[in-house]
């Protein structure tokens, strides 16, 4: 049973979901999806008083049925056999994923977090989400994890809410420098699921797979034109984001019209990760999930949940994700 420690439980105030299972495992030194870019979010949140501004919540596990929503029950068992086993790296797909036996918690805690923002949401307990959890996801598909993903986070909370909450058109928008092939290939042919991806190209997975992540791909049978790549090169920033955000995904979704909008928040789309080469400010990310809650608020009766992915210039992450936390809760204020 998930308790909240807030000090109040108002339905106007934004959720955090806080994944304590992302401190039960440390990588080695230098691998840079680290336990320290929980605790440097989190201290973040603290140090701002804007912890004390929302509702903040712990994760609950998932279940294996709520996995199977979008991954192999072979490739789940994999999973777990891997991390409980003390295996340094996940077996499948290019095998750049390093676990640890905690992993295995940590995983589950944040799928688990991610479908605990949608029951809050979608209940109307709270009108906006982020969730602060590792590992991230959106590398991962049914059969593969790979980029540091073992689970999808969003797109089994964007089935969740489907299979629970009967929301019948979700959209995604991916805004971590990498593309999200796994998110990507889970609703290539569903056009239920609309999935928007603005990132760097060239780079990883593109490097893996060419092709990954053009424009070019826009879904195949039911799911055509509910896929939206849009690449940009290195030094791109703010006018390149928003403008191709505004030409392309803001139309696309006055035609889709989605009942309920999620977020892959990567962060290391920001100027001076270590990881890429995009340019967005704290301020450009204020701005983006403003412009998302926009959206959300004519299509979607304000329902935004955005799950962290990506960042892995410590500060710099906490740094941006107290921006778009801050933009949630001015938005519950005004």
């Amino acid at each position: 049973m998930n308790k909240a420690i807030s000090t109040t439980e108002e339905a106007s105030k934004t959720l955090l979901v806080a994944s304590e299972a992302s401190l039960t495992y440390e990588h080695r030194t230098g691998y840079l999806e680290s336990i320290e870019r929980y605790r440097a979010v989190m201290l973040r949140l603290e140090e701002s008083g804007l912890i004390h501004q929302v509702q903040r919540i712990s994760e609950r596990s998932a279940e294996m049925e709520e996995l199977l929503f979008c991954h192999d029950r072979d490739y789940i068992e994999t999973v777990e056999r891997d991390c409980r086993s003390g295996v340094p790296i996940l077996s499948t797909g290019p095998k750049d994923t390093e676990i640890r036996p905690g992993s295995w918690n940590g995983a589950l805690g944040a799928v688990g977090g991610a479908m605990t923002a949608v029951d809050w949401v979608m209940t109307g307990k709270a009108p906006r989400a982020f969730c602060v959890s590792r590992p991230p996801g959106h590398h991962a598909n049914a059969w593969v994890g790979m980029g540091g993903c073992l689970f999808n986070n969003v797109a089994v909370a964007a089935r969740h809410a489907q299979r629970r909450h009967q929301v019948k058109k979700i959209a995604i928008l991916d805004w971590d420098v990498h593309h999200g092939n796994g998110t990507q290939d889970l609703f290539y042919e569903d056009g239920s699921v609309f999935f928007c991806d603005v990132h760097q190209s060239p780079l990883y997975p593109g490097t893996l797979y060419p092709g990954c992540g053009e424009a070019s791909q826009t879904g195949v049978g039911a799911g055509l034109n509910t896929t939206l790549n849009l690449p940009l090169p290195a030094g791109s920033g703010r006018d390149e984001v928003f403008g191709a955000l505004e030409k392309h995904f803001l139309p696309a979704m006055e035609k889709f019209q989605p009942e309920l909008l999620l977020i892959s928040a990567g962060f290391d789309s920001r100027n001076g990760d270590p990881l890429g080469g995009l340019c967005l400010t704290d301020q450009d990310f204020a701005d983006l999930t403003r412009m998302v809650m926009d959206l959300a608020t004519v299509h979607g009766q304000g329902r935004v949940i955005s799950v962290l992915e990506g960042g892995y210039n410590v500060p710099g992450l906490a740094s941006a994700v107290e921006a778009h936390v801050g933009a949630y809760v001015q938005a519950s204020e005004s």
